[in-house]
């Protein structure tokens, strides 16, 4: 056993998320300011300068100023290391945030200050609860007019499902932001103007007691306001409780503008002092505790091209357990192959540094020959345990995809089953033919146009996709019992099958999902597939 505990319990795996143009990437970019990760921050929607957030790597995504894959980020803050799954905030990509959300110990939510509870927010929200992980609210965007912030709060409530706690409170918002009222310290820290891209600026602090500092520093109004909305907050906000918020059940919640980069390190300090150490994962053997077992990881996303100068795959790496060796062996489980993971690197957006040592609750990306899958296990060579897999979703939107040039087959087969390995896609095709006729199932729409897009850059492909009329898809639960050819089904049914060669239904209407099921006694289908 390695002297490795105190490695492990200095890191903190959070991920990002919320709706799209809650300002996300830009507080993940104030938070690197403050690791030094980064000297300048970038401007997200690269309108006023030619830099684009550090965090958005793929060519479509500079273009249209969304996420549409996770990145990793890591940086040194107070003796934490602090390791950031940014998500994308689009749903058509939700996903690549659930898959992302496996890799993470907790979520920091972050929701627009004029807007509340988005519905995106709900969904990543429905998929936290999955998964019971602590989440951490920051409320965005102060520096612009906000709604009222008791009616915040009570949606967060109402929508979420969730008590909340304040931590701080605003003081006005817009042009009458003028800082927040700290719960703990009982004082305001009062905003000054900073400029965009430096670090905070010098906080003034007024104990709310000194009435009369506190009426020179907010003016009578905002001083009344804010005494009168303290004294309802103590008598009507869910009691801090540590435990609750571990279980997800309370989310504590901070106010800011990560743009004006106020309320940010405060944030972050916060969020460190409640927040866990790396927690152990239910593996098919029982939990795995990272400080007390030896190396273990699972893969929870995989990425083609992300150097246009190498055309090349990178797995990433969920080290939940102990210590990673660069020149160690390790098991890689579905394959049954022991091994040496190729290039390990730490991959802060598309710059890569190559690592000699990783821990427990770090990511690591590592060279991929074609070999890994989304919820593979790697472990040590002694071992042989599986951590429980990533659960795919049933896509929701099919098309017909035809290559304009017939004598390109061969990229467009390679290009269109790596993308599909990354999991952004699915692939299925006509349960009798061969590879001639391939169906495209998404999550979200938006994916045909990465799909599109990424053919023609990264394959030199030129698709056209054929919209299909089918809005859902069903696994055979029990296919080694059932055959496929004597299936009665009902007119607008078609059979398909995956990469893995599993046989699947495809329908257009739901209720011939009944029909088909009461024809086929036995037969047993499934929405999502577990392999």
């Amino acid at each position: 056993m390695g002297n490795y505990t105190e490695e492990i319990n200095r890191r903190r795996t959070f991920a990002i998320i919320s709706h799209p143009d809650a300002g996300k990437t830009t507080l993940t970019e104030k938070f690197l300011l403050y690791g030094g990760a980064i000297n300048l921050a970038g401007s997200v929607k690269g309108k006023a300068t030619a830099r684009h957030a550090v965090s958005d790597w793929m060519e479509i995504e500079k273009e249209r100023g969304i996420s549409v894959t996770s990145s990793v980020l890591q940086f040194e803050y107070d003796g934490y290391c602090i390791n950031i799954l940014d998500t994308p905030g689009h749903q058509d990509f939700s996903e690549d945030t659930y898959r992302t959300l496996m890799a993470a110990d907790s979520a920091v939510m972050v929701i627009d200050a004029s807007k509340g509870v988005e519905a995106q927010t709900r969904k990543l929200f429905k998929v936290c609860g999955m998964r019971g992980i602590p989440i951490f609210t920051f409320i965005n965007k102060m520096d612009r007019d906000a709604r009222d912030t008791f009616e915040l709060l009570d949606d967060i409530e109402k929508e979420l499902g969730i008590a909340t706690c304040p931590v701080n409170w605003p003081i006005g918002s817009g042009k009458a932001f003028q800082g927040v009222y700290d719960r703990e310290k009982k004082c305001v820290i009062a905003y000054s103007d900073t400029e965009k891209g430096t670090k905070e600026g010098k906080a003034t602090e007024v104990a709310v007691e000194d009435e009369t500092h506190l009426r020179e520093l907010l003016g009578n109004e905002a001083a009344d306001k804010l005494l009168g909305e303290i004294e309802l907050l103590d008598g009507a906000s869910a009691e801090f409780d540590l435990d609750a918020v571990r279980a997800g059940k309370l989310t504590p919640v901070c106010f800011g503008s990560a743009l004006t980069n106020f309320g940010v390190e405060i944030f972050l300090k916060h969020f460190l002092n409640m927040t866990t150490t790396p927690l152990p994962r239910k593996a098919d053997i029982g939990m795995i505790e990272p400080a007390e077992n030896e190396f273990s990881a699972f893969v929870f996303k995989i990425q083609a091209n992300m150097n246009k100068a190498h055309r090349d795959r990178v797995a990433f790496m969920r080290i939940c357990s102990g210590r990673f060796d660069a020149n160690m062996e390790v098991r890689h489980v579905q394959g049954n192959k022991v091994m040496r993971l190729s290039q390990p690197q730490q991959i802060m957006a598309d710059e890569r540094k190559i690592l000699s040592e990783a821990y427990a609750g770090d990511i690591i990306g590592v060279f991929d020959p074609g070999i890994f899958s989304i919820g593979d296990t790697i472990c040590m060579p002694k071992d042989k345990f599986q951590y429980e897999g990533i659960p795919t979703f049933a896509p929701e939107h099919f098309a017909r995809v035809r290559q304009m040039d017939t004598m390109k087959r061969k990229q467009f087969v390679k290009g269109i089953e790596q993308i599909a390995q990354e999991g952004a896609i699915q692939i299925f095709q006509e349960y009798n033919t061969g590879m001639e006729e391939i169906i495209v199932g998404v999550v979200g729409v938006l994916q045909f146009d990465v799909l599109k897009y990424r053919l023609e850059n990264e394959y030199n492909v030129e698709i056209r996709l054929e919209n299909l009329p089918y809005e859902h898809i069903r696994w055979i639960e029990n296919k080694e019992e059932v055959d496929l050819s004597k299936l009665t089904g009902t007119s607008d049914m078609k059979k398909v099958k995956d990469m893995k060669g599993n046989p699947l239904l495809l329908f257009v209407n739901s209720w011939s999902i009944g029909m088909t099921l009461d024809r086929n006694k036995g037969l047993v289908l499934t929405e999502f597939s577990r392999n």
